[in-house]
């Protein structure tokens, strides 16, 4: 028998956009979480725990390729499943 409610591990680093290399589909199935500096953020783009970053977007700015810039903001960071 297969065990359909196993949740993937949380990486060390995860990212929404699906153009990332970093990015695992698998565990957007889930609905996650990530606590930053004590409080629960819900617009981060991308995390890394190991180097205690997170990245946001910028309200209006848009690159060259229509994607929203993104601000890395430093800080304790721990990804949980909701």
């Amino acid at each position: 028998m297969t065990d359909t409610t196993s949740k993937p591990a949380l990486p060390d680093r995860l990212s929404i956009n699906p153009r990332s290399p970093h990015h695992v589909a698998a565990i957007f199935e889930h609905e996650i979480g990530i606590m930053f500096n004590g409080k629960e953020r819900a617009d981060v783009e991308e995390y890394c725990i190991s180097e205690g970053w997170i990245k946001v977007a910028s309200h209006k700015a848009l690159d060259r390729r229509g994607q929203p810039l993104t601000v890395t903001v430093k800080g304790k960071i721990e990804a949980f499943y909701k």
